[in-house]
């Protein structure tokens, strides 16, 4: 295993937002099946990479990119977000992302408490998450429980309504 963690360039976000959106598209058809919509839409992409404490890295093996991360973090309260991990459709189980993931633990060493959230459908990200990372579900989003982030005009990304209002939240409390 040869991975790099890398800032990533203003010259690498096409391919990273390429191979970001084909990951989410292939774990959202997965469970059900073609969809013409885009599943993570390029200005989801971009409000991450733009926010104010955002901090993206590309995975890189043997010159190529691989996977990538994107993680706010806030350096007054220490409670860090995770807004994108993906891998490259086709190389996932190989432990790229439980690399991406232990170096950045390492790189916010001082995070109090991490956050992310996940379409409830993706059981690779649960089990990820869970099982692997050591992060707890804390929350779970629907339309009786509706997260500020999901009240936009366009709340789901691409995902179909009845679908994209599903999302669990996760925290890791670090010791």
């Amino acid at each position: 295993m040869s991975y790099k963690l890398i800032p990533l360039k203003k010259r690498d976000i096409t391919e990273f937002k390429r191979l970001a959106q084909e990951a989410f598209q292939k774990g959202f058809e997965d469970e059900f099946g073609e969809c013409k919509e885009v599943i993570l839409p390029e200005k989801d992409i971009e409000e991450s990479l733009n926010a104010e404490g955002a901090f993206s890295y590309k995975i890189v093996e043997n010159n190529e990119i691989i996977a990538g991360v994107i993680v706010n973090i806030n350096t007054e309260t220490n409670h860090n977000h995770l807004d994108i991990l993906f891998t490259k459709v086709g190389i996932q189980s190989k432990g790229i992302g439980m690399f991406i993931w232990n170096e950045i633990e390492k790189l916010y060493f001082d995070t109090k408490v991490w956050e992310t959230v996940t379409p409830y459908f993706d059981k690779r990200n649960i089990h990820f998450y869970v099982n692997k990372c050591g992060f707890k579900i804390v929350e779970f989003y629907n339309p009786k429980h509706i997260a500020e982030w999901n009240k936009n005009e366009n709340p789901t990304g691409g995902m179909p309504n009845e679908v994209g209002q599903y999302f669990l939240r996760f925290e890791k409390v670090m010791k």
